[in-house]
């Protein structure tokens, strides 16, 4: 197993795992990744909806070059993680970048296999670290109508699962498929489930009008999430997003992990350890 990652001394890879410095928007720096031995499939895994205004065409860049470094290389698959989301005109600009990466994925030699999904359940999941800030710091939420979006949450090893099945199984390339955890949830009953969590209980009240600016300036004041990106996920919760097309129960069998349970698990990874006797930080458990 190779890693791709732009800066190397930031990732403590598992045993056995060969780590490659490189940058996708720097398509001269992807050669070493592929190495010269054949490699039989590449997941592509990167998004820059973090990086700020103009991050669509970042993400399609980042694609192409992946892309091409694949084809040359003789790839025999790409493995996508996108977002779930209906196909329609009204989808957000996060949802539209997922999809234009798809299609330039598509476009290269390998066959390619998408997965998409909803929020994932999992400390470093930018949607679901927002919902933790939002849970732990507020007993009341005014907020907008999309809190009664309807939204199929997935837990990371859910995803993990998915993401390593298709990889064995050949019938799933060239395919794309949904996943979603077994509850289909509104983001209020998430608040609140993740507020029960952490011992506490959650009012919400509706506002009738809340633009997506004012949105995502509350979201801003209160989270600790990059301002570009809380502008990004409020225009996102527009969009309903639920699994309509479980083929893939079927060919790669999951198990799949209540979302109480995820929640659970998610917040052991994201909450900051009590501080030791002698003063020090225990950080076991925190995300890097």
């Amino acid at each position: 197993v190779t890693a791709l990652v732009r800066d190397a001394s930031a990732y403590a890879p598992p045993d056995g795992v060969r780590v490659v410095e490189g940058d996708l928007l720097e398509p001269e720096t992807l050669g070493p990744a592929f190495g010269n031995d054949a490699v039989d499939a590449a997941y592509y895994l990167v998004h820059s909806m973090d990086g700020g205004p103009g991050y669509a065409e970042r993400d399609q860049r980042c694609a192409r070059h992946f892309i091409d470094a694949a084809s040359t290389a003789d790839v025999d698959r790409v493995l996508y993680l996108g977002g779930l989301g209906e196909d329609r005109a009204e989808l957000s600009e996060h949802l539209r970048s997922r999809r234009a990466v798809e299609r330039i994925l598509d476009d290269g030699e390998p066959a390619l296999t998408t997965l998409r999904a909803a929020i994932i359940v999992g400390a470093g999941s930018a949607s679901f670290e927002v919902v933790y800030d939002l849970s732990r710091r507020l007993p009341v939420m005014i907020t907008p109508k999309w809190v009664d979006t309807l939204c199929q949450p997935i837990a990371i090893d859910d995803v993990i699962a998915y993401l390593l099945g298709v990889l064995t199984a050949p019938e799933t390339a060239g395919e794309t498929f949904e996943i979603g955890g077994p509850n289909v949830l509104t983001y209020a009953e998430i608040l609140r489930e993740t507020r029960r969590q952490l011992g506490h209980g959650l009012r919400i009240l509706r506002a009738p009008v809340l633009s997506p600016d004012l949105s995502a300036a509350w979201l801003r004041f209160v989270t600790d999430v990059n301002p570009y990106l809380a502008r990004s996920l409020v225009e996102g919760l527009r969009n309903t997003v639920i699994v309509e097309d479980d083929r893939i129960r079927e060919i790669v069998p999951v198990e799949l992990t209540p979302f109480p349970v995820a929640v659970a698990r998610a917040i052991d990874e994201c909450r900051p350890r009590e501080p030791s006797s002698d003063g020090d930080t225990d950080t076991r458990g925190m995300s890097p």
